[in-house]
C-alpha cells in the first residue's frame, strides 16, 4: 500500500468518527462500529492508529489546526482590537456549527471514558484562545488607545466562557441550538460592556 492511500484511509477514518460523534448523541463510539462505518476490520483500523486515543488527537489536531491558522490571520491583520476579538470568537462558534462532531469533542462529551490526555489537550486549546484574546486586547492599548473595563485577563477569560457556553448549549440541544444563534446582537451588546476608550 502506498504512502498516499494510508493518508487516505487515514483521513477517511477521521471523517467517519467525526461524523459519528455527529450522530450518535451522547454515545461512545467502539472501534468495531467505526469500523463497520469505513468498511474495514478492527485490525485494519490499528494499522492506521494504535488507539482510538490517537485517532480522537488526530480529529484534535484537526481542530487546532484549522482554528489556530486563521486566527493567525486574523491577528496579523490591521482590523481594529475589538472586530479582530469579534472574528475569532465568530470563527470558533461558526467552526462548531458546521462540525457538529467537534463540538462534542470541545465540550469533553465525546472524552467521557477516555484518557485524560485528550481532555488536557482540549483545556490546551482554550488556554491557547484565551492567550490569543488577552495579548489582541493587550496590543490595542498601545496601538489604538484602547483599554478593557477589567483587566484584559478577565476579559478574555469572560470571551471563553461565553463560547464554551454557547457550544454547549449546541450539544445540549442535540444540535438544535445553533451556536451562531443571536450571535451578532450578543457581541453588541459584550463589547459595549468590555471596551472603553482610553483616557
Amino acid at each position: 500500500m502506498s504512502e498516499n492511500s494510508k493518508v487516505s484511509r487515514s483521513e477517511q477514518i477521521l471523517q467517519a468518527l467525526a461524523r459519528m460523534l455527529e450522530i450518535n448523541h451522547g454515545q461512545r463510539i467502539t472501534t468495531a462500529a467505526l469500523a463497520k462505518e469505513v468498511g474495514v476490520s478492527e485490525a485494519a483500523l490499528y494499522r492506521h492508529f494504535p488507539s482510538k486515543a490517537r485517532m480522537f488527537e488526530g480529529l484534535i489536531s484537526f481542530i487546532e489546526d484549522t482554528i489556530f491558522s486563521r486566527v493567525n490571520l486574523i491577528t496579523g491583520s490591521e482590523s481594529p482590537a475589538i472586530r479582530q476579538c469579534e472574528q475569532i470568537l465568530t470563527l470558533v462558534l461558526a467552526f462548531v456549527e458546521r462540525n457538529p462532531g467537534m463540538a462534542r469533542i470541545l465540550t469533553g462529551d465525546a472524552l467521557s471514558g477516555e484518557t485524560d490526555r485528550l481532555r488536557h489537550r482540549v483545556h490546551q486549546f482554550f488556554e491557547r484562545l484565551e492567550t490569543q484574546l488577552k495579548q489582541v486586547m493587550r496590543e490595542a492599548e498601545f496601538k489604538e488607545g484602547l483599554r478593557t473595563e477589567t483587566t484584559a485577563s478577565i476579559t478574555s477569560n469572560l470571551m471563553i466562557a461565553v463560547i464554551e457556553g454557547k457550544i454547549r448549549q449546541f450539544v445540549r440541544s442535540e444540535f438544535q441550538r445553533k451556536p451562531t444563534e443571536h450571535w451578532n446582537d450578543q457581541w453588541t451588546r459584550l463589547s459595549c460592556g468590555l471596551f472603553r476608550p482610553a483616557s
